[in-house]
């Protein structure tokens, strides 16, 4: 056995022996120690849920070193001697908390609550590195030495898909002394018109946390005094060299084989291109001196190979201007948890083998650098461009340092570019270049000549950085002329040639030449005629397009609402219950639960090809599949059981296993089964599948395919709207028609943090225990009910909380509890499984694609008069919840009064993972195609847009028409009131009007403005809830509702309390601490049903409060008879007498709806306010106000982070997240590095909230509204907005392309991701500009 890996976690020590050298850090901490608040989230690096702090001592210096990092990523032998801070380290629920958790939590930032540990651990760690800068000066008490800017920052690698990241940054900037505490948003630390002081926040004492236990620091000395021997053999396959001859003596050996070794430094690069195959011996390079060398001269800076990416920001940011802008290039390159640890060695080499698409070489390669290598014993010193173009090196090749030339600064320009869809990083670039040019001015003309120039491009479908030598070869020694500019960017696009394969190709040359053309613009001498540089008669130069970065603003925001006392303790703010459990990490999941004795773990396999036999599987020979200890496939279903994995509405199962055909790519085909979950990973990679096609037709994959071949599924005529109005006669009456015009709308994926997981334990007489992150554990009952053939009370479905659903964790969670019950139904073992991001996104379906066509009349003042609609749903392979989006699209659509309005809908039956419910299913995208229609017909009449609009918003007749009993009372119509607020405000035609003046004055940037009205239908649904008083009076709820973020338990403990009140003085909130809801029980809480369509949480209030009232009903007589003999009333008195007395103290009520009041209409208006990059398509939300009808909300805080949270969700869909599959539907985006949901850097840099009060409606619960996805389709004012700005830039610059032949009209299909915008602002902008400057002749006319 080999030396023991001595570590100290949360300040205690632990001695790991034996383990495996490609055991991470993160499975370490979850299976060996008690700790759990580092999550698995990706496996990439790419989430930021597994951030711990690493710290680190150095007995010569007697310093600690800390540092953020993913410890999915950091293997835990690379740790060794190092100490690691969690969540739970820094605060928890024995020790008290810590003030980022206190902060997190008093500023409602947590909601689902997986993501809070590492986003605390973000946050601490930028406070440790800020408090630790010297030279600064003290901050306050009670602030530390962060910035503001820093805070925002501090957690640009944090994914979160619920808060919508206002309320995070928020807490993270309390602790920045320059931030005006006034600005921050709702908190639980002072109220709405109280003035904000430091001293009402939780206390923060730099240095309060021990992050390097002094038993660690005497073990590392007394170790450095004893002469550690020379690493030759290590017995646990973890070989750390001290030196390079050490190294080669490893590599000399026999035992040496690249296929089972590995080479690390920081193995971050695993993020990238994940291990097909376990590796039982490592050598790690971390500890060789001369690769860490960082070296200072006036020849430049050397670095070691793996000195980390932050250490090279730090050394460089100290440096001249050129190595300052490398540092600044680099801090966008990954998240600050990756670049802590990941090398530039690493990467360098990782661009040289691999087609990785590296920011860091394209930057140093134009910096001219050169690396020096060893090969063999062999030394060798090469320009990087040299080592990049060599084939690539085997493993023994070892990079030993990076040299960046000083190129001092004068006469010398040096830029770099990126363009990715995170501005702060965490993505990879689309395209990215790195120029620098030496250049002298010319006495006589005043002109900059080009001395030299070196120009560097990557990841445009490259394999590796390359430099353009034709084009610096064509620039050198000339004089620099809008014609000599159009002639280089001719030159360079003949270069520019992304490889067969590549996304959007087209896009990525126009980067490279909005890039060249950005760097060599300003170069132009700028005394020429006014006449060139203006834009109606406004001056612009494109050197201010370079230099006012909007991506740096800061972020700010404003809530309004109105507080409610009527119902106390509901109404108030109060934050969420368990969110300081959430912080620490200290809140359970389900893969937190303690594994059982003997559990195993189960990992799919799935089918890569859609609609083939499946004959056989069978696995590599290889190291993982050693592991595997059986599959589950169909054949292991036992007898009497059935192959379902889902169902909804007894409408059509949809298989557990493909079998024996495998409908679609994704689909399920079997269950590898191993000893852990990593194993069970990584043998499913070695699964080899044999497919036939074998008298089999070929799939249908599209929505035209099914329309070909009739492939639907049919709606059930209860959910088929009908036709209003005649829409022949409609159509006869418009002045103008537009026919046939068509919107397409792709997928999203759910992003829940927490993927598909669920533990199976089976018990006595043939009952099976399931913890299931559920949407529906009544589903997810019934499911393994039938497919193991036994009766619904032998199964035992337990949800607690849920780390995000929005959807999928309804319907598509029962597959995963399924597969793990026949697991272990067979095994007779406990059976986990928590399935790995990529296989989650390939199996879960997601949003369903749209493609809708339509015909619409209208009058010459813009009244419609008639609407035709043809859409098309692809609802995959099984019906799941598709029958039911007709109802919600057309519903969402009639939030205009189209006069007439017929439509045809067709729910496509395809060989793809079926679609299912994904938060505001069919809304959001009703809504926008709606949107979409008053947008053409605005174009076709050359006005503004919300003038059409608001010409067609209903009044409340014609609601009544389009809703029926939907639409409530007339006092509760508020869509009309909220848009005029926001559209026709003194404010918004102000913006109008400055918009429309940038636009004038800007060429390369430009602005838009929209406002967009939602109305949005939900239904009630029946709902159980259980009130029990325990006898020292705290109380117990149980509900059907699930906690997946969205406050629910909140509201029902507020709910709980005022039912209660009734019999307490202060009316129930001396009751809000005594109340904890606890989680579902299939076997105690029947008929719980699905929690979705945003009226859980009401409906379960309801059912608590009519428990409450049965409670109240038969503890008044004793409430009475103690208070007519004069005794003081307690609570805890009450309750005794009552349980003395024999009075049942637990009540279980079942609310149904009131058969005329099912539905009603939730409505909301937003403005966003967008700036477009004509030059690289990139979208920054400056402004977005939403108005939001919440009626007399149950809780703000929980509402109001509802409405963040959604709307955020929604511009991720708008904009920026494509969920791509390949020709034959298999998803290919399928992880952070290729699906990009929203991070703090994509939300508005002003983000506005208004809770509007609408009129009291007692037929609603309280008069409350729902909030957690109406809110969502507001995002489409994002869209909107975009579309304005694009509409400017075609006009600008006389863009025509597409259908219409149009500046003005054209579509716009979502997402508008930056390649769609960049098309239609025009791929050939540049050149067209420049060809237009140029046409005097190449000797008269500047750039």
């Amino acid at each position: 056995m080999g030396k023991a890996v001595v570590l100290a976690v949360n300040g205690r020590r632990y001695e790991a022996a034996g383990v495996e050298p490609s055991m991470t850090l993160l499975e370490f901490l979850r299976t060996q120690t008690p700790v759990r608040g580092p999550k698995l989230g990706c496996g990439e690096g790419g989430c930021g849920a597994c951030v711990v702090l690493i710290s680190k001592y150095d007995p010569a210096t007697d310093e600690v070193t800390e540092f953020s990092a993913s410890s999915c990523l950091t293997l835990l032998h690379s740790v060794d001697r190092c100490s690691v801070t969690t969540s739970e380290g820094i605060g928890n629920t024995r020790d008290g908390y810590h003030p980022v958790q206190q902060r997190l939590a008093g500023f409602h930032a947590s909601q689902c609550g997986f993501c809070t540990p590492g986003m605390c651990m973000s946050i601490f760690s930028a406070l440790v590195k800020a408090d630790k800068k010297s030279g600064l000066p003290e901050p306050p008490a009670g602030f530390s030495k962060l910035t503001a800017s820093e805070a925002e920052r501090a957690v640009s690698g944090n994914l979160c898909r619920c808060t919508g990241y206002r309320p995070i940054v928020d807490a993270c900037k309390s602790f920045a002394a320059d931030v005006d505490l006034e600005d921050l948003g709702l908190n639980c630390f002072w109220k709405k018109g109280e003035p904000a002081d430091v001293s009402k926040l939780p206390a923060y004492n730099r240095g309060a946390v021990n992050t390097f236990p002094d038993f660690l620091k005497s073990e590392i000395k007394s170790c450095e005094q004893v002469n550690g021997a020379p690493v030759a053999v290590s017995n646990d396959g973890w070989y750390h060299p001290k030196s390079i001859e050490e190294l080669n003596r490893l590599f000399d050996s026999d035992w040496f084989d690249e296929r089972s070794v590995k080479i690390v430094a920081s193995n971050t690069g695993s993020g990238v291109y994940k291990d097909e195959d376990l590796y039982d011996k490592y050598i790690d390079i971390k500890g060789i001196p001369e690769l860490s060398i960082v070296n200072i001269s006036s020849s430049g800076i050397e670095l070691g190979s793996v000195v980390s990416i932050s250490k090279a920001i730090e050394v460089l940011s100290d440096g001249n201007l050129v190595f300052r802008k490398i540092a600044d290039h680099l801090n966008k390159v990954a998240s600050p948890f990756v670049r802590n640890t990941a090398t530039i060695g690493g990467n360098i080499i990782m661009s040289q083998r691999l087609p990785f698409a590296s920011d860091i070489a394209t930057v140093l390669l134009a910096a001219s650098s050169t690396v020096t290598i060893q090969v063999a014993s062999k030394r060798l010193c090469l320009t990087l461009e040299e080592f990049l173009q060599q084939p690539p090196c085997d493993s023994k090749t070892l990079l030993l340092s990076i040299l960046i030339p000083d190129w001092g600064s004068d006469g010398v320009t040096f830029e770099t570019f990126r363009v990715a869809p995170r501005p702060f990083g965490n993505a990879v670039s689309y395209t990215n270049s790195a120029f620098l040019a030496k250049t002298s001015g010319d006495a006589a003309s005043g002109e900059h000549i080009i001395e030299d120039i070196c120009l560097a491009f990557g990841a445009f479908g490259v394999e590796q950085a390359v430099r353009a030598r034709k084009v610096e070869d064509f620039l050198k020694g000339r004089p620099l002329t809008s014609y000599v500019i159009l002639k280089a960017v001719q030159l360079l696009k003949e270069f520019i040639s992304p490889s067969e394969g590549t996304t959007h190709p087209e896009y990525r040359i126009s980067l490279a030449v909005s890039f060249l053309f950005s760097f060599l613009s300003p170069l132009v001498k700028v005394d020429t005629p006014s006449a060139l540089y203006t834009n109606d008669n406004s001056k612009y130069l494109l050197e201010d397009h370079i230099k006012v970065d909007i991506n740096d603003l800061p972020i700010r925001s404003r809530q309004e609402m109105v507080f409610n006392d009527e119902y106390k303790p509901v109404g108030k703010p109060i934050k969420k219950d368990g969110v300081e459990l959430q912080a620490s990490g200290e809140a359970v999941y389900v893969d937190d639960i303690p594994a059982p004795k003997d559990c195993l773990y189960g990992a799919f396999i799935y089918s890569t090809h859609p609609h083939v036999h499946v004959k056989s599987i069978n696995f590599k020979s290889s190291l993982a599949s050693q592991k595997v200890i059986t599959v589950i496939t169909a054949k292991d279903i036992p007898n009497g059981g059935k192959n379902v994995g889902s169902c909804f509405m007894m409408l059509e199962d949809e298989e557990l296993f493909g079998d024996p055909v495998a409908e679609f790519a994704g689909q399920n085909i079997g269950v590898v089964i191993a000893e852990t979950q990593r194993y069970a990973y990584m043998a499913a990679k070695q699964a080899v599948v044999e497919y036939n096609t074998e008298n089999l037709l070929p799939p249908i994959l599209t929505i035209e395919d099914a329309i070909q071949h009739n492939s639907y599924f049919q709606t059930p005529p209860v959910f088929v709207h009908k036709p209003v109005g005649d829409y022949n006669q409609g159509m006869s009456e418009a002045d103008h028609k537009i026919l046939s015009a068509e919107v397409k709308l792709e997928s999203q994926y759910y992003f829940y943090m927490e993927t598909q997981v669920a533990l199976a334990i089976p018990d006595e007489d043939n009952s099976m225990t399931i913890y299931s992150s559920s949407q529906s554990p009544e589903l997810t009952q019934y499911m393994v009910a039938r497919c193991l053939g036994i009766p619904f009370h032998n199964v035992r479905v337990i949800t607690r909380r849920v780390g995000g659903g929005f959807g999928g964790k309804g319907m598509k969670s029962t597959h995963v509890a399924c597969a793990c019950a026949v697991a272990a139904f067979k095994l007779r073992r406990p059976v986990k499984m928590y399935l790995d991001r990529k296989t989650d996104m390939i199996m879960a379906g997601g949003r369903h694609p749209m493609k809708a066509k339509y015909s619409v009349g209208f009058k010459s003042d813009g009244k419609i008069t008639a609407l035709h609609l043809d859409l098309g749903i692809n609802a995959g392979i099984s019906p799941d919840v598709s029958p039911l989006l007709p109802w919600a699209i057309i519903g969402a659509l009639k939030k205009y009064n189209w006069g007439a309005f017929e439509f045809d809908t067709k729910v496509c039956k395809t060989n793809v993972s079926s679609k299912s419910a994904v938060r505001a299913p069919g809304d959001v995208q009703g809504s926008f195609i709606a949107e979409a229609i008053i947008e053409q017909v605005a174009s076709s009449l050359s006005v503004d847009t919300n003038t059409i609009r608001r010409k067609n918003l209903h009044d409340f007749k014609s609601l009544a028409v389009f809703y029926g009993k939907s639409a409530g009372e007339a006092s509760t119509y508020s869509l009309v009131s909220m848009f005029d607020k926001l559209a026709f405000s003194p404010d918004y035609k102000l913006r109008a009007e400055t918009i429309e003046h940038f636009n004038n004055s800007n060429k390369w940037k430009k602005r838009g403005i929209s406002c967009v009205p939602s109305t949005y239908d939900v239904s009630l649904r029946p709902t159980p809830g259980k009130v029990s008083i325990m006898n020292d009076g705290s109380i117990v709820v149980e509900v059907g509702g699930i906690e997946i973020g969205q406050g629910l338990w909140t509201k029902v403990k507020q709910m709980t309390a005022f039912g209660l009140g009734h019999l307490c003085p202060d009316g129930g909130e001396c009751l809000l601490k005594k109340v904890r809801v606890i989680q579902a029980d299939t076997l105690s809480m029947v008929q719980g049903g699905m929690t979705g369509g945003s009226t859980t949480s009401e409906t379960c209030c309801e059912a608590v409060r009519q428990s409450c009232a049965t409670l109240v009903e038969r503890l008044k007589p004793i409430k009475d008879s103690l208070e007519a003999n004069g005794s003081t009333l307690e609570w805890g008195a009450l309750i005794a007498q009552a349980s003395m007395a024999n009075v049942s103290l637990s009540v279980q009520a079942y609310w149904t709806p009131d058969v005329t009041f099912t539905s009603y209409l939730n409505y909301g208006a937003a403005v966003s306010e967008v700036e477009v990059d004509v030059l690289t398509g990139a979208t920054t939300i400056l402004r977005s106000d939403l108005v939001y009808d919440c009626g007399q909300s149950l809780n703000p805080a929980v509402d109001l982070g509802q409405i963040e949270g959604s709307f955020v969700q929604g511009v991720g869909f708008f904009t920026n997240e494509e969920y791509t599959t390949n020709s034959e539907g298999l998803v290919i985006h399928d992880g952070t590095w290729t699906y990009k949901i929203p991070t703090v850097d994509n939300i508005p840099k002003q983000f506005n909230v208004e809770m509007f009060n609408s009129a009291s409606d007692k037929k609603r619960v309280l008069s409350s509204k729902a909030s957690g996805e109406p809110p969502l389709v507001l995002a489409a004012s994002v869209h909107c907005a975009m579309r304005e700005a694009i509409r400017a830039a075609r006009k600008e610059f006389s863009v025509c392309t597409g259908p219409a032949k149009s500046t003005a009209t054209f579509q716009m299909d979502v997402p508008a991701t930056m390649p769609v915008v960049k098309e239609l602002c025009g791929l050939d902008v540049v050149e067209r500009y420049l060809e237009s400057l140029s046409s005097a002749g190449p000797n008269t006319v500047k750039a």
